[in-house]
């Protein structure tokens, strides 16, 4: 009899742990080629751009948690670093005489629900004349070298927030007038308020130099998979995204946190292993764009979010189960709209912004400009300045 009952707890617990462990797989989708979903406009996220006094426009917006937290549902203070910035006054629909392009600003939001009474635009000023918040000072700058902000993150263990800052250089060699010639850092100590004067720059070696086919550059997203960024399964590395060559190829490297500044512990995936070497980097997807993002999703995959083909029309994610990849297919998100406003109009830089985000959502943005702004900004005042949409997972 004693015998029996043991064998029969026996069983139960094996039944148990086997019911148990069926139940954990099933909450784990590995399937990186489909996702279920609806998007929808957010137009209160959109409106909050939409300004016609001051700050009025710009593009490569970037949200940073300030206290470090960048999980969904977060609900945080953030900063939102900008690239390219204008200032100047709408009146109607015309843009009035005295506008001014800076190279970078900053806003800060208090939650994840907008609001134009508590968000601030922050820019600098140099003998009365609007300037970027950061220009370039490194050993390796030149007079005319200004600053296009990348994707960045609060630091616990060096306690300051990390920015990338491309060093753009105008040329008439390049396709487009300018070409990026170096990649920084921004360090700006905790506590800090705009306009960061006492942030420190360092030059980094995590520039490709190359042709205009393989030339490319780290900092376009930034996944920080620690427990003080508040995933509880982070494996406790910084996950730097970078892109390379004209089909945006998509490289990846690591590092702790603490090492963030000792670049010969940074280590770039090769495509089998994790490699000290930055040339062997390989490439983990392509069809991306400059800026990106790279979260995960409650059920475990991971999420890279970008515009397909650069300035393609559609807002596209591809799938993993491990940061680095593999990644699957494109999947689209959104088709958007703007181009169809005139010929010249272009769409560019998804992300997906996860501290702005509810939980089992994804607040996206994405940019829009013209090939031929300088013209299309005097018709089109309020075109220059990021669009949202809403994705909600199913």
């Amino acid at each position: 009899m004693k015998t029996k009952n043991i064998i029969s707890v026996a069983i139960c617990v094996m039944i148990f742990f086997s019911c148990t462990s069926k139940k954990i797989i099933a909450q784990q989708n590995t399937d990186i080629n489909t996702l279920k979903f609806t998007a929808e406009e957010d137009t209160a996220w959109t409106n909050l751009f939409y300004r016609k006094h001051g700050w009025f426009g710009a593009d490569g917006i970037f949200s940073i948690p300030v206290n470090g937290v960048d999980t969904t549902g977060a609900n945080n203070e953030t900063m939102l670093f900008f690239s390219d910035t204008m200032l100047g006054d709408i009146e109607g629909d015309s843009l009035k005489p005295g506008f001014v392009m800076i190279h970078n600003s900053v806003a800060l939001v208090k939650s994840n629900h907008p609001d134009n009474n508590t968000t601030q635009f922050y820019w600098d000023s140099i003998n009365g004349k609007p300037t970027g918040l950061f220009t370039p000072n490194t050993p390796n700058a030149e007079a005319k070298d200004y600053y296009w902000l990348g994707d960045g993150f609060f630091n616990k263990e060096l306690n300051a927030t990390y920015v990338f800052a491309y060093r753009i250089r105008d040329t008439s060699s390049a396709a487009f007038g300018f070409a990026e010639v170096g990649n920084s850092l921004i360090k700006i100590p905790a506590g800090s308020e705009p306009p960061f004067t006492n942030a420190q720059q360092i030059e980094t070696p995590l520039y490709l130099q190359g042709t205009a086919d393989t030339y490319g550059s780290f900092g376009a997203g930034i996944f920080p998979n620690t427990k003080e960024a508040g995933y509880k399964t982070a494996d406790g590395y910084i996950y730097v995204y970078g892109v390379r060559g004209k089909t945006k190829n998509v490289m990846v490297a690591r590092v702790k946190p603490e090492d963030f500044e000792a670049f010969d512990k940074w280590r770039f995936w090769d495509g089998q292993q994790w490699n000290a070497d930055i040339n062997s980097v390989a490439n983990i997807t392509d069809r991306a764009s400059n800026e990106l993002s790279v979260c995960p999703l409650p059920d475990g995959r991971y999420a890279m979010v970008f515009q397909t083909d650069g300035i393609g029309r559609n807002v596209g994610v591809r799938l993993s189960n491990q940061p680095q990849g593999p990644f699957g297919p494109i999947i689209n998100l959104w088709y958007c709209k703007e181009p169809d406003i005139a010929k010249n109009i272009i769409v560019y830089n998804a992300k997906a912004h996860p501290n702005l985000s509810n939980t089992n959502e994804l607040l996206i943005s994405y940019n829009v400009n013209s090939f031929d702004f300088w013209n299309d900004i005097k018709i089109y005042p309020n075109l220059y300045r990021p669009r949202f949409i809403r994705i909600k997972l199913q």
